[in-house]
């Protein structure tokens, strides 16, 4: 489980949140929002670094990066 804490959220804005993610509590509407916003922005992230990180690697290269750890 997670840390308790106590916010305060707009009435309207929890309710249409609850209604669209279809969930009846509070507590999993904000979970389920706040995982959507990290999924979003990482995702965001990533589509910002593509093409700028060199990943083509052959099956010897992956063999000697595993053997030096």
């Amino acid at each position: 489980m997670g840390h308790r804490m106590s916010v305060t959220v707009d009435e309207e804005l929890i309710n249409s949140v609850c209604e669209v993610l279809e969930v009846r509590s509070r507590s999993e509407a904000i979970r389920l929002a706040l995982s959507e916003i990290l999924r979003r922005k990482r995702l965001e992230k990533a589509l910002h670094n593509r093409g700028k990180i060199d990943l083509d690697v052959d099956q010897d290269r992956l063999h000697e990066l595993r053997n030096e750890s």
